[in-house]
């Protein structure tokens, strides 16, 4: 059984009850809803504390986890939700889930395709997790540790030409994959064997405060909708 997990709690610091807020017409959070729902996952559940966020979840056709008030405060991690969702669904569903997807609300930039397309990888390539990552091309990243400046993967002395560096990823929150004993056994959604579903580069984008949702509804009107 393959249960997907979208944890939402109600507060949130850099946009006010941003799981609930308006992105091109509809809540933040139903567009994670509908991509799952359309997905093949088996079942799709909504971590929450917030009643709001619970109404829209049910009229959307997905299910509820009454989340803690203890783990939903702005310093829980999502492991800590992913955990106890997990148990709640194994109560509900009389069956523990063999794999999980977890997709986070905020980072809604995913084709049809893509969490169909990340959870057979996962099964081609004989994973214990995964998450999705997009190739950012010229990235330089730089330091500062004791008010010194320093590369950090590139060398700024030797800077090469632009197609000898080594292609840079970045980890873009929309979809992570991972069978249930690697977050008992790590307490980490991933670990074991890795593997990263790539997705196009602008789909790194996701939504931390009010700007943005501009960055992410132009590339959701361009190349989604």
């Amino acid at each position: 059984m393959n249960s997907c997990i979208i944890p939402a709690r109600g507060g949130s610091e850099g946009i006010k009850n941003k799981n609930l807020y308006p992105l091109l017409g509809k809540p933040l959070i139903q567009w994670t809803i509908e991509q799952a729902l359309r997905s093949k996952v088996d079942n799709v559940f909504v971590s929450t504390d917030d009643d709001d966020i619970k109404n829209i979840s049910l009229e959307l056709g997905a299910e509820i986890i009454q989340r803690p008030d203890k783990i939903s405060d702005s310093v829980s991690s999502s492991e800590s939700a992913l955990k106890h969702a997990i148990k709640e669904i194994t109560i509900l569903k009389e069956k523990k889930p063999s794999l999980i997807t977890f997709l986070q609300a905020t980072s809604p930039l995913r084709l049809p395709d893509d969490i169909n397309n990340a959870i057979d990888q996962f099964y081609q390539n004989s994973s214990d997790s995964l998450f999705s990552s997009s190739v950012l091309e010229d990235l330089t990243l730089w330091h500062k540790d004791d008010g010194d400046w320093a590369s950090i993967n590139f060398d700024y002395k030797n800077r090469g030409r632009r197609q000898e560096l080594k292609k840079n990823y970045v980890e873009n929150g929309s979809i992570y994959l991972f069978k249930p004993e690697i977050l008992e056994t790590f307490n980490n959604r991933l670990g074991g064997e890795i593997d990263s579903y790539i997705m196009e580069s602008w789909q790194y984008h996701e939504i931390d405060i009010v700007s943005d949702v501009q960055v992410v509804e132009f590339f959701m009107e361009k190349n989604i909708l």
